[in-house]
């Protein structure tokens, strides 16, 4: 097999996937830069809900925890032990970046059936959760991939890519095709879920818009939350992995 060809083809196929399109979008011209404003209009509000909860929670950090200082203290304690059971011992280093993909990802999803987006009228598309959009989800896992290469390098050198013939050189073609598509899948899960969420809420709003939907929408809240653990989960399952040399 002439793997290189098929590992461009791949990438070519992801970065290709980064232009799909479900329905309208709104686009801002910055020179020659044709921007996707939906996705930076509530990628902003996400990052500045995030921001402004922890400044407020810790800004005056107490002996006795305060409510939000216990909460904020508490989701670190979670991340922290999510990210020592994937990666090991090494795992604090990688603490940050776990616990930056999972609040992303998981207010993102929530914003998509807490926040009113619906009311913000634009000249072109709607405003819907950042998670909703192929660009994101795609912008998430690139990153992702990009670490465990980074992770496996940094503790073994070149002799990382010994993994690509273990147990068996045969499968060398097969083991490089694995890493080049863990973003795809990535992708596609989180963006697949949360799109099908929010047309499920949409299209029982419009039929049934009175008691129906309410349990979907709470099935939603659910649904997302579980999403952004297991986009975190297999982030720091990939690093440790690469780390620990074994599948």
């Amino acid at each position: 097999m002439n793997v290189i060809p098929c590992s461009i083809k791949t990438l070519k196929g992801l970065y290709d996937i980064s232009g799909v399109e479900v329905g309208q979008h709104l686009y801002w011209q910055i020179g020659g830069l044709q921007i996707h404003a939906q996705v930076l209009i509530t990628s902003w509000v996400v990052i500045a809900i995030l921001l402004g909860s922890v400044i407020i929670a810790v800004r005056n950090p107490q002996t006795i925890p305060t409510n939000g200082q216990n909460f904020f203290e508490y989701v670190l304690e979670f991340i922290q032990d999510l990210s020592k059971t994937q990666i090991g011992e090494e795992y604090g280093p990688w603490v940050p970046f776990i616990g930056t993909m999972f609040l992303f990802i998981f207010v993102s999803n929530w914003s998509g059936a807490l926040l009113p987006w619906k009311i913000i009228k634009l000249p072109h598309g709607e405003l819907a959760a950042p998670t909703n959009d192929i660009n994101t989800t795609v912008a998430l896992a690139l990153p992702t991939s990009v670490a465990y290469f980074y992770a496996g390098l940094r503790k073994k050198g070149l002799g990382y890519f010994g993994k690509y013939i273990q147990p068996t050189p045969i499968l060398l073609p097969i083991n490089i095709l694995e890493d080049f598509t863990k973003p795809l899948s990535l992708s596609f899960r989180l963006f697949g879920n949360i799109l099908a969420d929010e047309l499920v809420v949409v299209v029982l709003v419009s039929l049934v818009p009175s008691v129906v939907p309410i349990p979907v929408m709470f099935l939603g809240l659910f649904t997302s939350g579980i999403q952004a653990l297991i986009f975190a989960t297999l982030a720091a399952a990939y690093i440790g992995e690469s780390m620990e040399g074994h599948h």
